[in-house]
């Protein structure tokens, strides 16, 4: 079966969130009397909030930086993958078109060599898949870990209770007004506190590019999931 060049998109490491203002103070115990109750120290938390921090983290000057850099570094890698592929396939060609005049050592020796690169190329592909992957957990995670004092911070200035991450597919929120969307404010607040400048010319990508490859149907990374939106 001839395989088709398709474009392979390593998902965004989803940074699961349920971030609760904080009083400042610990609950009580059961067993403690109401003499160990502390006092209150401010407002109640009177907001919830929602998030989607897979676009916050792609919002931040460190991450359109970073993950641009991500991209570059691939694109050798993607090249050579991309140049490997078109081998593969015009030794293809050639057994499709020609195979009829050739002897059977030949013929043999040209399909070998096909299911030869081919595998090569499969383990090429995977190992290029693990890798880039595995780099852009870790930005993620460093940008995330970050974002979450700049969230903590944000929550508690503006009177925030819990707050949603509907990044994740098993937020529980189905439904929220734009009102309540904090993404973008938190993109801001983190670019404030990190003090990165914005990446000339850049524009926040929907995902993080990854290499063009060719893969089987099978062996495909599933593309980056579909964050539920909000109503403007």
């Amino acid at each position: 079966m001839k395989r088709t060049l398709a474009r392979f998109v390593l998902p965004l490491a989803l940074l699961s969130v349920t971030a609760l203002a904080q009083t400042g103070a610990a609950a009580p115990s059961p067993a403690a009397g109401p003499a160990n109750t502390p006092a209150a120290t401010g407002p109640a938390p009177s907001k919830v909030g929602i998030i989607n921090v897979q676009n916050a983290i792609l919002l931040t000057n460190e991450g359109k930086r970073d993950f641009e850099q991500l991209e570059k570094k691939f694109t050798p890698v993607r090249d050579d993958l991309q140049n490997r592929q078109k081998e593969v396939d015009d030794l293809k060609k050639q057994l499709s078109t020609k195979g009829d005049t050739l002897n059977d050592d030949a013929k043999n020796k040209l399909a070998k060599d096909i299911d030869t690169k081919s595998k090569s190329l499969q383990r090429s592909l995977e190992d290029a898949q693990q890798d880039f992957q595995q780099q852009q957990g870790e930005i993620v995670n460093r940008i995330g870990q970050k974002m979450m004092d700049v969230l903590d911070k944000y929550a508690k200035a503006n009177n925030f209770g819990p707050i949603f991450d509907v990044s994740n597919p098993q937020s529980p929120v189905i439904w929220a007004p734009a009102t309540v969307d904090i993404t973008q404010e938190i993109a801001t607040a983190y670019n404030a506190q990190s003090n990165v400048p914005a990446p000339a010319a850049s524009s926040a990508p929907s995902a993080p590019g990854a290499p063009k490859t060719t893969a089987s149907s099978s062996s495909r990374p599933a593309t980056t999931t579909v964050p539920k939106t909000t109503p403007k």
